[in-house]
């Protein structure tokens, strides 16, 4: 007798329920992880590269270390004084005496709180110093992107124009042979496909030279597809360009190296001398052979005189160091702004040349087929059907290419914000 298994109404909708909201789960999950664009794959892999980007997590160590030392309680080590002393050397005869000693610097006043002070500016500026190089190179790595993207839309068209012209070519050819067309026309054809196979070489040359620049941010890993998507990145939200320069990586770095000047004039300030040294030592001595040692402990402060004009000429510069970085951080700001600026106002005229040139490619496609099919007939003539074919070849290249520029458009604002590749 078969095995059946009986599962009531209740259970079945309890599971169907369960599976449901599995499935829901796992597609809100695959929703919620964003996918890597291109552009942005290229971008960490450059980055991962860089001198800047190995360098820093040793850099943040450094930072770190130099944080962590004012939370000691000297601000140098301590040190071990051993010494000996005796009347005749080389005997054990007469006067002896040893001692064991060891000297504890001491901070000044203010300096604990300050070089703490010092060792959080670094730690920011360390982190913000790394975002501006990943800006910089942000920069760099778009520039040629784009530029690729540029020539293998130009090679994809030079070869749709060549294909087009062979086959004008053949009708024409065609047509010449049955008696329609005159030899002109023919060799005018023929032309028109010579022109199409030197436009295709001189595109692919620029596609080449684009991709041997581009492959140079790749570290070694292959690139996408040609036929792949633009990798646009998304739109920012335009703001005010004075407001989006004050949170521009770039300003924020120029402000922690302000910072960190200003609070390495700050422990200048109070380093006036060197560091007291409280020394402690404890002594054995005797007067002569067959006496017995005498015990003694000796405590001690070590005060350091002024260091005078030495100290003053490293607080006043860094001082300068300080009013210089300042300075610049607000000329910086005024020039991000105007950058800012320019980049919406750019992406705003790509983005109604992207519209004005994909209606012009419609119409010029619309009327090369109203004049092939005339052209066909007998109703039109070479001439009208060679011109209609080009300004729809050119209708088209310029669609694409204000589709890349409008793109690029985006991606130049996105880095005049400060944004990373997305």
């Amino acid at each position: 007798m078969p095995f059946v298994w009986k599962i009531s109404r209740a259970r079945l909708r309890a599971l169907a329920l369960t599976l449901a909201w599995g499935l829901a789960a796992a597609s809100a999950a695959a929703q919620a992880t964003p996918a890597v664009s291109p552009l942005q794959a290229l971008f960490e892999r450059a980055w991962r590269s860089q001198p800047e980007a190995q360098a820093l997590p040793l850099r943040r160590q450094a930072a770190q270390a130099g944080r962590d030392s004012a939370d000691a309680w000297m601000p140098e080590p301590a040190a071990l004084e051993l010494q000996t002393k005796n009347d005749r050397i080389g005997s054990r005869l007469g006067a002896r005496e040893h001692t064991v000693g060891v000297a504890l610097p001491l901070w000044l006043p203010g300096e604990r709180a300050r070089k703490a002070a010092l060792g959080d500016a670094e730690l920011q500026a360390v982190d913000s110093s790394g975002l501006a190089a990943r800006l910089e190179l942000a920069a760099r790595v778009r520039e040629s992107w784009w530029n690729w993207r540029r020539a293998c839309s130009d090679r994809a068209l030079a070869q749709g124009q060549l294909e087009n012209a062979r086959a004008l070519a053949a009708d024409v050819a065609r047509r010449l042979a049955a008696g329609d067309m005159a030899r002109s026309d023919h060799y005018q054809a023929q032309a028109v496909q010579a022109q199409a196979e030197a436009t295709l070489a001189q595109a692919q040359g620029a596609c080449d030279a684009a991709r041997a620049a581009l492959v140079v941010w790749s570290d070694g890993q292959p690139l996408p597809p040609e036929n792949e998507a633009l990798g646009a990145e998304p739109a920012p939200v335009l703001q005010q360009p004075q407001a989006a320069a004050y949170g521009h990586p770039a300003l924020a770095d120029g402000e922690r190296q302000a910072a960190l000047a200003r609070r390495q004039a700050e422990l200048a300030a109070v380093q006036t001398r060197a560091n007291p040294e409280l020394t402690l030592s404890a002594s054995s001595e005797r007067g002569m052979a067959g006496d017995r040692y005498q015990q003694s402990v000796t405590l001690g402060v070590r005060l350091p005189l002024g260091a005078g004009v030495r100290a003053q000429a490293r607080e006043a510069a860094a001082l300068a160091q300080a009013l210089e970085l300042e300075t610049r951080v607000e000329r910086e700001r005024a020039r991000l702004a105007a950058g800012i600026r320019a980049a919406q106002a750019q992406a705003s005229a790509a983005a109604a040349q992207e519209q004005a040139m994909a209606r012009n490619a419609e119409l010029a496609g619309a009327t090369r087929g109203f004049v092939a099919k005339a052209f066909a007939l007998g109703e039109a003539d070479w001439p009208t059907r060679l011109r209609a074919e080009q300004d729809a070849v050119q209708a088209e290249r310029q669609a694409l290419r204000a589709r890349i520029d409008a793109a690029a458009a985006v991606s130049a604002l996105r880095q005049a914000l400060g944004l990373l590749p997305q």
